[in-house]
């Protein structure tokens, strides 16, 4: 209740300084969603038997009555979810999922990726070969987390199969009773063990070459998967069967088996569970959930406290309803396949998107050049920067429904584009340079704040934001919305800076900067609403500067640097309050605090750090970034040989606007640097904010015919702050 409280705090103080501060301006001038249930996964639950059903390569599409009549009834019994099997690459092999199991955490097995190791008898139990290999080479540290801390808590672990005893063996890969197959299994069998694990492989095993994963994996032909799911399904009743009455049991495919990510079928049979759907707190979301959070269950399940390295939360059944199971299992397919249209469209999206950038600064330079078709130009620019706002408005529209989803989602980007563009194009505002400006700016600042407030509906599943199938995010302020929400709100809050400097009113300028850009700064990194750690870093040097620039203050690289430093203050600060709430309460800002007090941070880090560095080759993004910035540099430095004068003309028409996008890039170059999409920050930052400052210079040459610098809707002369 506490992030409702805040959700809706934040909500009603966007809203009135929205309408306090921007209504009376532009008329002087005539013109909840509620979190997953939480359980802490720090506390012992209920003991009993509890069992894990891996089955790798498991989707919704794979069940039915007929074909599959073990694990339909189970689904009839349980909350029903997806499972978000992503671990560290951009695909999950059955032994990285496993190996995931056993720590509690994100995990890969490196170049072994493939089927798990075969283990070797020791009596009634097992022990895996070369288990030395995961700490020492791999380094995967946290291996045998699940099974140690069973051991610890007196807890006997029975395993069946390779993937079993990966997932329960202790820090020296033992495992108490193992066997390896399904087949003849009986209650005997499991030795009276309350925590049991088994490998089900028959659906990922023929998409397998060698124990590896071949490329070729998704041609596996149909009659192949289906005669493997029909014996994974087999091997599923066996043990069932063997299981006592009232079992917990959850069931989870478990892994990828080819090059392409999807979600996968999760499944929680326990007391009250059946017919909700199946969420946690990890994903903030009430049906899907990740692979550590199952460590989580287990462990809650057999009432032992998960080690503090464990990352995952409780699988929980959710406030919904799942609904009859054959339209559950449908819903949940057509979440995969939302998921699978935003991955399949991400290259050709962005590449689309670099081709429009560079070919409107081409355009642009030649026509603003030759002072011909400048109205063309304006349009085009407000166009164009109208596209990033209309990828997440996008999810308004139940696209994914369509017949043909893709089709369907480009299409209705381009309508909300262009009904967007119309809008900034068609009303009084026109008439003012920056009234398009602050139309798009303000739809898209005000579009993420809301999504933020309400649940992030319009990031999930859209290019410019993240899917559950890529996973490496799942609620919250994205990388690029990020960028996109930072630049939206300092160029609005400019504008509205604009119109208090034409009355003199310097000190309510300043304050409306901070005011509106500092609200968006708490809504993107406040723990389980935006949860962004390196937009706070970023957004408040841009906030800073761009307020010091309207006061008439100088800026110098010392107070730049001082601004940084103030921002890893605060979001460590907002980081240390998340890591006090309890386990499962805590977002990834909270584990990062207990990441850098356990010595993890700096793998983390490291990590992060090479992917940053990774886009600065992203032949798509660099192309924006690199036109952008250099028509901008440009333009400034020689007015007349590359824009007319448009980009120097929109400065001194507004002040306050040069001050804006001098705030934006900042923001934006220190938001590359800090987040592991690097350069998509940046150049997402541009891509918005050069079209709209070149439409406002277009319209503020004195030839435009629109009004005279200083002027918004009225002759009212300019009151220019001092130099920056």
């Amino acid at each position: 209740m506490g992030e409702v409280l805040v959700r809706r705090t934040l909500l009603a103080l966007l809203a009135s300084l929205v309408l306090g501060t921007a209504a009376p301006a532009w008329a002087a001038a005539d013109t909840a969603t509620t979190d997953a249930a939480t359980t802490d996964a720090g506390a012992t639950g209920p003991q009993g038997v509890v069992a894990l059903l891996g089955v790798p390569g498991l989707r919704w599409s794979d069940l039915s009555e007929r074909e599959t009549p073990n694990l339909w009834r189970v689904a009839g019994e349980s909350a029903l979810g997806s499972l978000s099997i992503r671990t560290v690459g951009p695909v999950t092999c059955p032994y990285d999922g496993w190996l995931t199991v056993s720590a509690g955490i994100r995990s890969a097995v490196g170049y072994r990726c493939g089927l798990p190791p075969v283990p070797e008898s020791r009596g009634a139990g097992a022990v895996i070969p070369d288990y030395g290999y995961l700490h020492s080479v791999a380094r995967q540290r946290h291996a045998g987390a699940l099974g140690e801390a069973l051991r610890a808590a007196g807890r006997c672990t029975a395993a069946i199969g390779p993937g079993g005893a990966l997932a329960l063996a202790d820090r020296s890969g033992a495992v108490d009773v193992y066997r390896p197959s399904a087949d003849g299994l009986t209650t005997a069998a499991l030795g009276g063990c309350p925590v049991v694990a088994a490998d089900i492989d028959d659906i990922a095993r023929p998409y397998m070459a060698g124990g590896h994963i071949p490329r070729e994996a998704e041609s596996v032909a149909a009659g192949v998967r289906a005669a493997a799911v029909r014996a994974a399904d087999a091997k599923a009743g066996a043990v069932l069967a063997a299981l006592p009455p009232g079992a917990t049991v959850l069931v989870a495919g478990l892994s990828d088996h080819g090059s392409v990510p999807h979600l996968r079928a999760a499944m929680l049979r326990a007391p009250e569970a059946a017919g909700h759907t199946l969420g946690t707190t990890s994903t903030r979301l009430d049906d899907v959930t990740i692979i550590p959070d199952i460590t989580a269950t287990l462990l809650h399940a057999a009432g032992v406290a998960a080690p503090p390295n464990v990352v995952g939360t409780p699988w929980t059944p959710g406030q919904g309803e799942a609904g009859p199971l054959q339209q559950a299992a449908a819903a949940f397919d057509d979440d995969d396949a939302a998921g699978q249209t935003i991955r399949s469209m991400l290259t050709g999206f962005f590449f689309g998107l670099a081709v429009l950038q560079v070919a409107f600064y081409l355009a642009a330079f030649v026509l603003m050049r030759r002072r011909k078709a400048l109205g063309r130009v304006r349009t085009a620019a407000v166009a164009l920067s109208s596209v990033p706002v209309a990828s997440l408005l996008v999810n308004l529209v139940p696209w994914s429904a369509s017949g043909s989803p893709l089709l369907a989602h480009v299409g209705v980007i381009v309508a909300i584009a262009a009904l967007i563009a119309a809008v900034a194009l068609a009303g009084p505002w026109r008439r003012s340079p920056l009234g398009p400006l602050a139309v798009v700016a303000g739809i898209t600042g005000l579009a993420l704040a809301a999504d933020l407030l309400t649940g992030t509906t319009l990031q999930l599943n859209s290019v410019m934001g993240y899917t559950a199938v890529v996973g490496s995010r799942y609620y919250g302020l994205g990388n690029i919305p990020f960028a996109l929400l930072a630049t939206g709100v300092l160029l609005a809050s400019t504008v509205v800076a604009h119109l208090l400097l034409l009355r003199g009113r310097r000190t309510a300028a300043v304050a409306a900067v901070a005011v509106l850009g500092g609200t968006a700064m708490i809504l993107g990194g406040w723990p389980g609403i935006g949860s962004d750690f390196g937009g706070v870093i970023a957004f408040i040097p841009g906030i800073a500067v761009t307020a010091l620039m309207i006061a008439g203050r100088r800026v110098s690289l010392v107070k730049l640097a001082v601004f940084c430093v103030i921002g890893g203050v605060v979001v460590m600060s907002i980081a240390f309050l998340d890591y006090l709430r309890p386990p499962a309460s805590q977002t990834h800002l909270g584990r990062f605090v207990g990441q850098v007090l356990s010595g993890e941070a700096v793998e983390v880090i490291l990590r992060k750090l090479a992917a940053m560095i990774g886009t600065m080759a992203n032949p798509i993004l660099m192309p924006i970034l690199i036109t952008a910035a250099v028509f901008l540099v440009y333009a400034v430095r020689h007015p007349g040989q590359a824009s007319a004068g448009v980009v120097p003309a929109a400065f001194e028409y507004s002040p306050a606007l040069r001050a804006g996008l001098v705030g934006t890039l900042i923001s934006g170059v220190v938001g590359m640097l800090v987040n592991d999409s690097g350069a998509a920050v940046l150049s997402m930052a541009l891509a918005l904010a050069v079209p709209l400052v070149i439409a406002a210079g277009v319209a503020a040459l004195p030839s435009s015919g629109h009004e005279a610098p200083g002027s918004i809707l009225s002759a009212t002369p300019p009151v220019t702050p001092k130099p920056a």
